[in-house]
């Protein structure tokens, strides 16, 4: 009996364990923005991260955004200071003063980053 116990158990902490690495990933950004923009205009750049957790072990641990290879914004999350969310946003807005080539990546605590993600802005 002692023995079926032990085995029932070891079974549930694999079965368990298992499937959390299952939803281990890497955090990944998106970018929303128009494809242009008039000249001295604001623009609006909206960033939606998506990580399969946000807990104090595993959550996105910092977002940036570039603005032609200058950071223009960053938050930084630890495990207190978590996102809101799995999949949360952010938004920014800059000058269109010049052709936007904007660049952002988000990392997780764990497990990195899926890589940068690309949006280019005509200003006319």
């Amino acid at each position: 009996m002692k023995r079926m116990i032990l085995y029932v158990v070891l079974g549930l902490s694999i079965s368990v364990l298992g499937s959390g690495l299952a939803l281990a990933d890497k955090s990944s950004a998106a970018i929303e923005a128009p494809q242009t923009a008039s000249k001295g205009s604001d623009v609006t750049i909206r960033v939606t991260v998506t990580h399969s957790a946000n807990t104090a072990l595993h959550y996105t641990e910092w977002l940036k955004v570039m603005v032609n290879k200058k950071e223009v914004a960053r938050w930084d999350f630890t495990s207190n200071n978590r996102p809101e969310a799995a999949v949360f946003t952010r938004e920014l807005k800059v000058k269109a003063s010049e052709d936007l080539e904007v660049v952002t990546e988000a990392s997780c605590n764990n497990h990195g980053s899926k890589g940068p993600a690309t949006a280019k802005i005509s200003v006319n």
